[in-house]
This record gives structure tokens, C-alpha cells and sequence, in this order.
């Protein structure tokens, strides 16, 4: 987002201070043009965000320009729905890209023009060899490869089978179009690399005409130079390939462009591989890519994050030269923090214990003052309906309670959040099974708003919901797709990633109560259900019937306590 005189300063980094030094020097006229360039195959995740907010962000800091650029060489996999999809992210997480969106596919007249004139200066070859045989013929990073039979073809008969390739007259794999660099360069990516393959597959954008396609790293810094891109960010993973985009720039003599890499963000519990999401989709281990449970954009918007809480997670996790894994954990902090400030606070019992105040008037409604958000003042009050039968999470009772627990049980008194203290008198169970069906209390009329005129105190202030006035709701509870740190690294015994999903990922909670303010909320809508975590309105919301995801979770003493007890 653009910087203003009211935000704090950015944290410097390598990259930010590269720019620095160019603006000083004057090395691109005073320029600074980024591009963020995914592949149409996929949605987003959280791991694309961070590359968004990097390249649009110092673009934006610096006064420059970033581009939108779709890899689209890939027809066998890319969809239009990919590329809708990645338009509405970058401009959900607060980004734009004005009229600058360009796709490969836009530059595919001029990558092939370049590709004749590097088999006119003897830089290129047709070579007739299967993926796998050039595969073999590589070597390895301790011995060098060897050269393919074909490639001394003269200049006349490479430009002859290339006409023919792209005139579609050779089947899929039969032919590639390999430079002809070094094959005993360290560098394996040097080693007559394919630069375009035979494909007879409808492009999303350009149909039928093409039957060749340009490999990602031929295309990779002529699309950056015919865009003057000036600084062309990249994962690590492309540190190796750098070389070899160099040497397209210069053997082709054009506009070159300085690419920098950076550190991909891994997060722990979570898998940030398009082809293993994809798989995860495929085989319905989840209901779609918008999925909450997904750390794709759409799936993490659905469930309730904000773009600016990703814009802040990427902030603090900066970026650097050396790869890591962050602690998700991090990811929910910047969530809690973001949306303390701008969630409505309500009340509402997910696992509702009947409440009867005996000594409460059985017709008698009122209505108590509650707070919208202790945060922000602005957002004001509503009004919650008392009555004398409540809602209380079931958690919030035990007949017989354990030490450090200050909950209602019998004889004990709480304060009910806004209303009266309560005292527990008696339970009523269910004669064969032994569960509490209903809880018994006494009201003093004194304590209304919380506080008693005598000065005597409660240990613990509960939520409730008036019976008569709830609105039955589902709560969708999400926890980590994985139960494993590290869901990418190899589990053994033959088995595959998916072997270290959470069975208890989703929890559906049918028959939740929430207080009836939040009737008619619209789909995206975010609340703080009080003392139970960050909740928002789920696009499945019907007029009948609310749905809401859980975001995240709040800390909970209690269960804290409890876990240490288990120990």
C-alpha cells in the first residue's frame, strides 16, 4: 500500500536497500519497476502473498510501478478461473495494478522472433532427443554431460524444423528447441536447456495458433526486459537458474534486468505446494481451494482473515537470503491483533447448558448495556435481552469442580458478562444417563451491570444468551489441516503427505446460540464471539440460519490450567 506521513517506518531489508543504492546511483534513471508473475495454474496461498506485498510494496514506497504478469506457457494446466481468481486476490490484499496487466502469452510473437534469431547466430538447436534422453544426457553436478547428436545441425536445417514445429507438422515430445550453451557447466541449468516444446493443446487466451510454447526459463527475463522491469524478485530457488537468463539478455543484446532472490516463506503446519493443494482438492480431502482450512488467499479470506493482518504477518517476517520456516503461530498473533481492533464483540454459546434464574420474573425482559468493542469507543453499544432462562457454554459449569476452577458449580456465585451476579442452587439430570439437562440459580437484583453495591467480589464473569431471543447458528471450528510441523518433508513407510492430515481439522457445532444482534449479518462479516475466539459470517448463510467459521481461536486460561493438570 502506498506509504503516508501516519504509518510507521518500514523495517529495511537486502532488497529495500538494493533500491536504495540504485536510486543514489541513478542506475535506472531514477526508476523502480517490480512485477509479481504467477503461473494461472492454481490459486494463491499465503506464500504468494508475501511475494505480493514485497513487490507491490517497495513499488509503491518508492514512488514506482508494478506490473501483474500471468506466466500463461503452460496450456496443459492453466485456467481462465486461475487467472479471475489471482486478479481478485492481489486487489484483496489492497493492490493495484492499474492498466498494467500483461501476460507471457501477450509476448509470444517476440519470444519466437528471439528464438530464430539465436538459431540464425548458431546459439540454438532442434534437437531430436525425448525428455528423458536429454535428462540422461545432462550428467550430474559431479560429471558433465554429453552432447545431443544434434546438435551440429546447421543453421539452414534447424530454422527449416523449427518452421515446422510451430507449422504443427511433428507430434507432442518428438522435438524441442535446446540452446546451445555449455554441457560441462557446473551449472546443470546451462546445459543446453529446452527452450520450447511441441504441445498441441488450446491456449486459455490464444486458442489454436500456437502448437509450440516457450519454456518458463526462456520466457522469464525477456518478458521482464520488454516490461523494463528494474528489479526482478524472485524465491532462491531461481538463484541457480539467474545465469542462464543472463545469458538470453545478452546474446540477444536487449534491456536487462536485475534479478534479486529472496527467501520463500514456509509456515509450519501447512503445505504451500500448488501441485500437493491440488491433490488435496482433487481427491476431496477438502470441500474446494476456498476451503478454510486451505492456506490459500480465497480459503483464509473465507475464513476470516483480513488482508491487512497478511500485510502485517508479511511486515514482520521480513525477508532475507537464507530460507526458514515461520511458526503459524506468529500468522495467528498478527490476526488476533487486527482484528481485537475491529471485531464486534457478542455473545454466544456454542454447547448451550439451560440456565433458570428461579427467582427471576417469568415474563420479564430487560434489556442491558453492552459494549460494541472495548477498543474502539466509536463503535458504541447495543442492547442484549435478559430473561429468565439463559444459555450457558456447558464448560462454564462443573458439579463438582476441580481446584483453580471459579466457573458457576453449586453454592458458587459468577458474574454474568453485563447482567446480574448469579448463584448456582441446584441441577436437574437425566435419570438414566446422569447429564446435566439443567443448571438452578438465584439473581440478586442489586448487582445489574455486574457490580454489587456492597463491594463484594466474583472470581469469574461468564457469557450467556436469553433462551427465548437466541439465534440458532452453526460454527464451523477449524484447527490445522496437519498434525505434523513439517506436512512437506517425506512421512516414510511409503506413504504420502496426506498421511499426516488432522482428523479433526473441522468440527461442525450444529446448534450453537448467538444473541440476536447479528441477524440478517452479511457473509464476511466479523465478530469476537466473547471469551470463545474470532468469528465470521460463512458465504453457506442462509435467512434462516447464520454459519460462521471460526478465525482463531482466544487463549484460554482454564484450558491452559487443565493442560497442565492432565501432566
Amino acid at each position: 500500500m502506498p506509504s503516508n506521513d501516519n504509518e510507521p517506518a518500514r523495517p529495511s531489508n537486502f532488497i529495500r536497500d538494493i533500491i536504495i543504492r540504485d536510486l543514489e546511483t541513478n542506475r535506472y534513471g531514477g526508476r523502480v519497476h517490480t512485477r509479481f508473475p504467477p503461473e494461472p495454474n492454481g490459486y494463491l496461498h499465503i506464500g504468494h502473498a508475501k511475494s505480493i506485498c514485497l513487490n507491490f510494496g517497495l513499488a509503491a514506497e518508492f514512488g514506482g510501478k508494478c506490473n501483474l504478469r500471468f506466466d500463461d506457457t503452460n496450456p496443459c494446466k492453466e485456467e481462465t478461473e486461475y487467472v479471475q481468481s489471482i486478479i481478485e486476490d492481489v486487489r484483496w490484499l489492497g493492490f493495484d495494478f492499474e492498466d498494467r496487466l500483461f501476460y507471457a502469452s501477450d509476448y509470444f510473437d517476440q519470444l519466437h522472433a528471439w528464438a530464430v534469431e539465436l538459431i540464425r547466430s548458431g546459439k540454438a538447436y532442434v534437437c531430436d532427443l525425448t525428455a528423458d534422453q536429454i535428462r540422461q544426457h545432462r550428467g550430474t553436478l559431479t560429471e558433465p554431460g554429453w552432447e545431443s547428436p544434434y546438435r551440429n545441425r546447421s543453421v539452414e536445417e534447424n530454422l527449416d524444423l523449427f518452421e515446422r514445429m510451430r507449422a504443427g507438422e511433428f507430434p507432442d515430445g518428438s522435438r524441442t528447441l535446446r540452446s546451445k550453451i555449455d554441457m560441462a557447466s557446473p551449472n546443470l541449468n546451462m546445459r543446453d536447456p529446452v527452450m520450447y516444446r511441441i504441445l498441441h493443446a488450446e491456449h486459455h487466451r490464444t486458442g489454436d495458433k500456437w502448437c509450440i510454447y516457450p519454456m518458463y526459463d526462456y520466457t522469464h527475463g525477456e518478458c521482464d526486459s520488454i516490461e523494463r522491469i528494474t528489479h526482478s524478485i524472485c524465491t532462491l530457488e531461481f538463484e541457480d537458474h539467474r545465469p542462464l537468463y543472463d545469458w538470453y539478455v545478452e546474446n540477444l543484446g536487449i534491456y536487462a534486468p536485475q534479478q534479486i532472490e529472496f527467501d520463500r516463506l514456509n509456515l509450519t503446519y501447512t503445505l504451500l505446494s500448488k501441485r500437493k493443494l491440488l491433490t488435496l482438492v482433487q481427491k476431496g480431502f477438502v470441500s474446494g481451494w476456498d476451503d478454510p482450512r486451505m492456506p490459500t488467499l480465497c480459503g483464509i479470506r473465507r475464513r476470516g482473515c483480513t488482508p491487512e493482518t497478511l500485510r502485517a504477518f508479511c511486515d514482520r517476517i521480513g525477508v532475507s537470503k537464507t530460507n526458514g520456516t515461520i511458526e503459524l503461530a506468529l500468522l495467528e498473533y498478527c490476526l488476533r491483533e487486527d482484528l481485537n481492533k475491529r471485531a464486534q464483540r457478542v455473545m454466544a454459546v456454542l454447547r448451550p447448558l439451560r440456565v433458570v434464574i428461579d427467582n427471576y420474573p417469568e415474563e420479564m425482559v430487560e434489556e442491558m448495556d453492552a459494549v460494541n468493542n472495548p477498543e474502539d469507543a466509536s463503535m458504541g453499544t447495543r442492547k442484549v435481552p435478559f430473561s429468565r432462562v439463559l444459555y450457558i457454554e456447558r464448560d462454564d459449569f462443573r458439579e463438582d469442580p476441580p481446584k483453580q476452577y471459579y466457573r458457576l458449580s453449586p453454592g458458587r456465585e459468577v458474574r454474568l458478562r453485563y447482567a446480574y451476579f448469579v448463584k448456582c442452587t441446584g441441577v436437574v439430570k437425566d435419570e438414566r444417563t446422569g447429564e446435566i439437562l439443567e443448571v438452578h440459580c438465584t439473581y440478586d437484583p442489586a448487582t445489574r451491570g455486574g457490580n454489587a453495591p456492597d463491594g463484594r467480589k466474583v472470581k469469574s464473569t461468564i457469557h450467556w444468551v436469553s433462551a427465548a431471543h437466541a439465534l440458532e447458528c452453526e460454527a464451523r471450528l477449524y484447527d490445522n489441516l496437519f498434525i505434523r510441523e513439517n506436512p512437506g518433508d517425506d512421512p516414510g513407510e511409503g506413504l504420502d503427505f496426506t498421511a499426516h492430515l488432522n482428523p479433526n481439522s473441522l468440527e461442525v457445532v450444529s446448534s450453537a446460540q448467538v444473541e440476536p444482534s447479528v441477524r440478517g449479518a452479511a457473509p464476511g462479516s466479523r465478530y469476537q464471539f466473547e471469551r470463545l475466539g474470532y468469528f465470521c459470517v460463512d458465504r453457506d448463510s442462509t435467512v434462516d440460519k447464520l454459519v460462521f467459521n471460526r478465525t482463531v481461536q482466544l487463549r484460554d486460561t482454564w484450558a491452559k490450567i487443565e493442560k497442565a493438570l492432565a501432566k
